[in-house]
């Protein structure tokens, strides 16, 4: 990694959040269920100095629906989760996968693709980066995400740290304001 990082960029928060597509279109986000691919990616920008938050303190801070939300492409779900958490960026991460019957030699086969999208907390997109690989162990999508992680995740957090130190520019979320407080 030799783009060097901007001091300011730091200690400035990112949240890292984790869905997965499923076969109707619809996103399935309950953070709970990616544990293992939370990790491989957390530790890795971790090592780099980035100050990132666990599963458990965005569980605490902020809805499902507003993760669900986030994940359906509602930029006010976003700004309002990035707010509440008082994150200076989202790295979102959308796991896809196709199963089935290899047709030549049947058996089991999953083709997965990892898209990784950094924003600032308001919206602005820094960096997207991708992972793709298949596997004929099976029809077990996230076990197949998580080993697709583990052998790229050095290169899409090369990617999306180089991209950060480069193109990120600090924008402070503003805390939500409890209206009954406001004089």
């Amino acid at each position: 990694l030799s783009t060097p990082c901007r001091e300011q960029l730091k200690d400035k928060k990112i949240m890292l959040i984790i869905g997965e597509q499923q076969v109707g279109g619809g996103v399935l986000a309950n953070q709970d269920n990616y544990g293992p691919h939370f990790q491989l990616i957390n530790q890795r920008l971790r090592a780099l100095g980035l100050k990132t938050f666990t599963p458990e303190e965005i569980k605490k801070q902020i809805a499902q629906a507003e993760i669900d939300a986030y994940f359906k492409g509602n930029p006010d779900a976003a700004l309002s989760a990035s707010r509440r958490l008082g994150a200076n960026f989202v790295l979102r991460g959308l796991i896809t996968a196709q199963a089935g019957v290899n047709p030549v030699i049947r058996v089991n086969e999953v083709t997965v693709n990892l898209g990784f999208s950094l924003a600032d907390s308001s919206g602005r997109m820094i960096s997207d980066a991708t992972a793709n690989g298949g596997s004929f162990s099976g029809s077990d999508i996230r076990a197949a995400a998580a080993r697709l992680i583990n052998e790229q995740a050095d290169e899409v957090v090369a990617k999306l740290y180089s991209d950060y130190c480069t193109n990120a520019v600090v924008v402070e979320p503003k805390k939500s304001v409890d209206p009954k407080r406001k004089k």
